[in-house]
């Protein structure tokens, strides 16, 4: 079964349940004023393109890129279920959502993640991709429980 890539809606019902255990994981692994996850009806606005990772009907991952401003845009919710990791699968999406977010004409794409264990995965994987640290940007502080990154995307 081949892997499709689409825009989507996060309030799709064969979607809600990647997105509850995506929010369950970030409540248990981080301190809630640390929690920067967004809810479906949050993910579900039009400055967000919300896109889901699917082979066949299954729905095995998810991202979005959210507008910042004209020239910046941040990823957000981006989750691979654990059943299909190991196969490339969150590479294949984050390359899709940076091409989405050159499509849509940003210079740059932010994000943030975690600093705890379960999130090195996500560091290493946005590293490999060229992400590189950076200053806490658009609505975050400098908490010590996240990550901050950025992809030049001229």
């Amino acid at each position: 079964m081949s892997i499709q890539i689409r825009r989507d809606t996060p309030l799709a019902p064969e979607v809600l349940p990647l997105l509850q255990r995506h929010l369950d994981l970030m409540w248990a692994s981080s301190p809630p004023e640390s929690v920067h996850a967004l809810d479906p009806a949050e993910l579900a606005t039009p400055d967000i393109a919300f896109f889901t990772l699917r082979e066949g009907e299954a729905v095995l991952g998810m991202g979005a890129v959210k507008r910042i401003d004209a020239g910046h845009a941040e990823i957000k919710s981006m989750h691979v279920v654990a059943e299909a990791r190991g196969r490339g699968l969150a590479r294949v999406l984050l390359d899709h959502l940076v091409a989405e977010a050159r499509a849509l004409g940003y210079g740059r794409l932010s994000l943030e993640t975690g600093v705890e264990d379960v999130f090195a995965p996500a560091r290493a994987l946005y590293a490999k991709a060229g992400f590189i640290q950076c200053p806490p940007f658009e609505g975050y502080w400098d908490d010590p429980n996240s990550y901050f990154m950025t992809l030049s995307l001229a």
